[in-house]
């Protein structure tokens, strides 16, 4: 059974940072595009972050870039996204997210993305 499980999240305070990690299991990503993705309350899903199969492309969301950062470690087959300078527009539920097959290029929209992790709850306060 394919899992993706995320961590880290929680609450922050305004400027301040979070840790997520996503590690996944039942199958090796590490030759599969990953990214992260969140939603707010009655807000569509939208991408966070992105990262190619063997991290050397990297995309950002405009109002994040500067401040997150994902990474892979493909032998721990997990992916993990650094938060800094949050800001309570930030709070969401944040998704790991996997596309199925290998060496594809990263999904920019959600549909683009096979497998999906249960969400972690980021919340920041001001």
């Amino acid at each position: 059974q394919v899992q993706l499980v995320e961590s880290g999240g929680g609450l922050a305070q305004a400027g301040g940072s979070l840790s997520l990690s996503c590690a996944a299991s039942g199958r090796s990503f590490g030759n599969s595009a990953m990214g992260w993705f969140r939603q707010a309350p009655g807000k569509e899903r939208e991408l966070v972050a992105a990262i190619s199969w063997n991290g050397a492309y990297t995309y950002y969301a405009d109002s994040m870039k500067g401040r997150f950062t994902i990474s892979r470690d493909n032998d721990k087959n997990t992916v993990y996204l650094q938060m800094n300078s949050l800001n309570p527009e930030d709070t969401a539920v944040y998704y790991c997210a996997a596309r199925d097959r290998p060496f594809e290029r990263v999904g920019y929209y959600a549909p683009e993305y096979a497998y999906w992790g249960q969400g972690t709850q980021v919340t920041v306060s001001s």
